[in-house]
């Protein structure tokens, strides 16, 4: 069921390598030293997100609820969807700061959508926005297409959870 013990495989909750040669094909450092990325061979390697993120004891912390592209008067700003993307993200980074944390301070993202395709064919441009927000840091994520968003015009709603020190 789980996988027999000495292949990548999950084996009773517990991958069958020595723990030594497991955190070598599997962790790298983020460049901040509170998060450590953990990626199993055994998923390939990811493309702009980190299959986890390892946070040490000790940080606080910071969940962020989903936000759209809205000013302080709660109007979306924009109705194209990298700007939506871009916005929303600004959003979430406005809240990370404003509890004393950074971008790199965000250890996953959930991106909500009301149209994958439409992602997809602009994901040039939102990779973009995405790097001018976050940098190079690539938390855990999730896209998940929804019917829609509880806001009218929202066509993107990103939410977060940062572990501050």
């Amino acid at each position: 069921m789980y996988g027999r013990r000495g292949s990548d495989s999950w084996a009773g909750g517990r991958v069958g390598w020595g723990e030594g040669e497991l955190k070598r094909k599997r962790r790298q450092k983020t460049g901040d030293r509170r998060q450590e990325i953990v990626n199993p061979p055994a998923l390939g390697a990811p493309k702009g997100y980190s299959n986890g993120i390892l946070c040490p004891a000790g940080g606080r912390l910071l969940f962020v609820a989903g936000q759209v592209a809205w000013d302080a008067s709660h109007r979306i700003v924009c109705k194209d969807f990298p700007c939506q993307f871009r916005k929303g993200l600004e959003n979430v980074v406005a809240v990370v700061r404003e509890a004393g944390g950074r971008p790199k301070d965000l250890a996953r993202l959930t991106i909500y959508v009301t149209d994958k395709r439409k992602y997809i064919a602009d994901r040039r441009a939102i990779g973009e926005a995405y790097r001018a927000v976050m940098g190079r840091h690539f938390p855990a994520m999730a896209l998940v297409e929804v019917k829609a968003l509880l806001e009218p015009g929202a066509k993107v709603e990103i939410e977060g959870t940062a572990v501050i020190a």
